[in-house]
Order: C-alpha cells, then structure tokens, then sequence
C-alpha cells in the first residue's frame, strides 16, 4: 500500500512514534535521559526520514523494492518503540543512585550556573590537565611530521600534515595511532567547550588559542563526521549556555551556522574526491572557497542510511548476505586491541562491503580488498548482527544504554569535566547514527579514562 508520494504506511506510524518518543523525551528533559534521548531521535530523524526526504525515493522503490522498504519502515517503528520502552528500564539499573538527581545541563542553561566559582574553578583545573596531554601529543606529532608546525597548526597556509596516517587494516601496533588521532579529537572538542563557557580571561584565551591550532587540521581533512565532532560541542555550549537572549536568537545562531556548515560540506565532497582539501584551500583560499560553493551542485553522499537498512532485507531475503549473530559487534568491541597482538582480529564491514559490491582485488596490503567500507546504520547494524526483529531490538538495548551513559554524566555535571564530557558525547551521537562503534566513541573513552583517574587521584567518587 504506497501513497502517490512513495511513502507506505509503515512510514507513518514510524513518524508518529517519533513523535509520541520526542514528547517523552521532552517530558523527561529533567532527570537526565531527556536530552540524550532526543539527540537520539534526532539522529533517526535525520539519517532515516530525512534519507527519505532528502534523497530519491522513488529511485529506492525502483533498485531496492516496495516490500523491502516497507519493511524497513516497521523496523525503524519498532526500534522506535522499544527504545522509548528501554530507556526508562537501562536508566533505573545503570544510574539507581542518581535517579533523585537533576540535569545538570538545564540548570546552567536556565539558572545561570555556568557563573558559578566553583564550577568555573573546576574548568580552569580541568583545562591544566587537558592542555598537560595536549602538549605531549603535540610534542610526539610533531616528531613524526620532521617538525611541520604549519602542516599541523597552520594547513591552511601549506597543506596539511599527517601525523597519524595508518592503512585501512592496521598492523603491529597502528592501534597506537589510532589512539593517539581519536585523544586528538577529543581534546579538540575539550578545548572549544571550555572556550565556550569559561569566564576567566586567562583560561578563555588558552583554550581558545588552542582550538584555534588544532580544528583547522579536522576541518580541511576528507572525514565529515570528524568536523562534527570538533566543532559542533563548542559551538552548542556557547549558544545555549553562554549567548544570552531568548529560544529565538538560539535557533537562528544554529540556522546561521548550519547553513555555513551545509555550505562547507558540499565543498567538501566536491573536492575530496580528486585532490587534498587543505592544499585546494591554501591556493584560492576563502574568497576562491565561496565562490567554489555558490557554484557546487553536488547533494551530501552518506545521508542514506533507510537506503542501507532497506538493502539489507533485501540481501538476507535473497540469501547473498547471512546474518552474522553478533560478530559484528564483537569485531566493533575488539577495535582497540592491536593487530599486532591479535594477527586474526575480526575486520568491520567488510563482509556487507563485498555483499554491497565493493570488491577491489587490485588495493594493496592493508586495504581489506575492498574500494570502501558502507556503514549500516545504527538499525542496519542490529539486522546484521541479530536479523530482521532481534536485531533491530538489539540496537534498541545497546543505544538505550547509550543514553544512560550520558545521562549519567549530566546528572554528575557538577563535578570536574563531566560536562565536557557530556557535551561530547551529544555531539557524536548523530555520528553513531552511521554506526554504533567505537570508532566513534573513542573521542568520549578517552576522555572518560582521562576523567577516571584524575577522580581516583584526587579521591573523587
């Protein structure tokens, strides 16, 4: 039963329950799964409606199959569904000593709590210790740049330098690497949140400065949900927690920057594709970038995650892509532990790569044998790993908890940079949309383990 428009009915009850989640969430914005629970929704939103939106849906019916996304429409209601059920359950067991808590967040944002001496004397020591691990990881990049300092703090200048570079499939001990870029990033996204907030000249100009270093390598690199990641935490706790005016001036700061950023990205995809970003930047510089922009038609490439979702019932119906049982989450968890110690580690993605058509028999060590990895989508991941109805539950439990974990750090928010914390882990939950890995939540570990064991050095519980 299809629509003119294209839509099935099943697309209809997946946005009325999008609804009827965003109301509880709203209803819960209070006790700290509000918030996280609607950047959650946020993402669905966009990687799976705004998919069907943005993109030609008709062209699905027509390569994928009228059932088949018929089909992924009840998925994305049933994610729906149990994720609104789960997420009241995983909060109660994961943070039961916090249940009598409040966000954190909304009293800053509403009761002026960012001028709060001790919360500002906690972002002064949370930006010493930051700006400690910053200098050392600045200081081992630029050994392995031969000391580029405009490669790595100016590309914009020179072109950008690489300090981290490793192959698609790592070997010996690349996770280091790995490791040493997603720090980067984290600390990058610290610096701009205390940038935001910080009412001491001292720390504001510091954190400032460094962010100012570090986010022009992100921004002119190819990875779009990097830039996100860098950028977007700072950019959201100047706006609500330091710009002061009404929802208004809030929501036409964020139209202002969105229409910047939408701008950035389609220069983005237009070029990366033949050339290096930052040495296109360094040669026709801004005035060049604008006018590149004003004349780019290209639409955003990855915003197709319904699409993938589609594909997949479409291959395991058809029998060219078998349910994997949970390996893909198992190699998603074993990310961090290094090739060189674990030879036969699981690869990610790259059995749904080949069943995607990407075989490349003429990359090289390294490389996988395969032209690119396609994400799947948070709901695609689940049916990849548990099938059609058990899998999309899957995805329901582990975003649930998700959610948890983050309200658990708002709920905290008083004590040292668990707001950061917090910040960051909003932000790169729309990137969690393309998958749930650590991959993309290695920027938040780490800053959680950082986060540890200060608390445990300082006998923080």
């Amino acid at each position: 039963m299809i629509d003119p428009v294209g839509f099935p009915v099943g697309f209809y009850i997946a946005l009325a329950l999008l609804g009827v989640a965003g109301a509880y969430a709203w209803k819960a914005r209070d006790t700290g799964v509000g918030i996280p629970m609607g950047a959650v929704l946020a993402t669905v939103g966009a990687w799976y409606f705004g998919d069907a939106l943005y993109n030609d849906y008709q062209k699905y019916v027509i390569e994928i199959g009228p059932e088949y996304l018929e089909a992924a429409w009840w998925q994305v209601g049933l994610f729906l569904l149990a994720f609104a059920i789960f997420v009241p359950i995983v909060h109660r067991v994961v943070n039961r000593k916090l249940l009598g808590e409040r966000s954190q967040f909304l009293s800053l944002m509403h009761h002026g709590g960012i001028e709060n001496p001790e919360f500002q004397r906690r972002l002064d020591v949370a930006l010493g210790l930051v700006m400690g691990v910053w200098a050392v990881l600045m200081a081992i990049a630029l050994l392995r740049t031969n000391f580029d300092f405009l490669g790595l703090f100016a590309p914009y200048v020179s072109g950008r330098a690489y300090p981290w570079s490793r192959g698609r499939i790592g070997g010996d001990l690349d996770a280091l690497l790995s490791f040493a870029n997603y720090l980067q990033i984290m600390l990058t996204s610290a610096f701009g949140i205390v940038a935001a907030v910080s009412k001491n000249p001292r720390t504001r100009m510091l954190a400032l400065t460094c962010f100012l270093l570090m986010v022009p390598g992100f921004i002119l690199g190819r990875a779009r949900n990097v830039m996100v990641a860098t950028v977007l935490p700072g950019l959201l706790a100047w706006v609500f927690l330091r710009v002061r005016g009404g929802i208004f001036v809030k929501v036409g700061l964020l139209a202002g920057a969105f229409f910047v950023t939408e701008g950035w990205m389609r220069f983005v995809v237009d070029t990366r594709g033949g050339a290096d970003i930052s040495q296109v930047v360094s040669q026709i510089g801004i005035g060049g970038v604008v006018d590149r922009v004003e004349t780019i038609e290209t639409e955003h490439k990855g915003l197709n995650m319904f699409g993938e979702l589609a594909w997949i019932n479409k291959f395991i119906d058809q029998g060219t892509y078998a349910v994997n049982y949970g390996q893909r989450y198992l190699a998603e968890l074993a990310n961090p532990i290094p090739r060189g110690l674990w030879s036969d580690k699981p690869e990610i993605g790259i059995d749904y790569a080949l069943a995607r058509g990407q075989r490349f028999e003429g990359l090289g060590v390294g490389q996988a044998g395969v032209g690119a990895t396609i994400s799947t989508g948070m709901i695609g991941q689940g049916v990849v790993n548990f099938g059609t109805f058990f899998g999309v539950l899957a995805a329901a439990l582990i975003t649930a908890l998700w959610v948890a974990i983050l309200a658990r750090q708002d709920l905290k928010g008083a004590k040292m940079g668990r707001m950061l914390l917090f910040f960051i882990g909003l932000v790169l939950t729309f990137n969690l949309g393309r998958d749930i890995t650590l991959i993309t939540l290695y920027p938040f570990l780490f800053g959680y383990l950082l986060l540890t064991i200060w608390g445990q050095v300082n006998g923080e519980k």
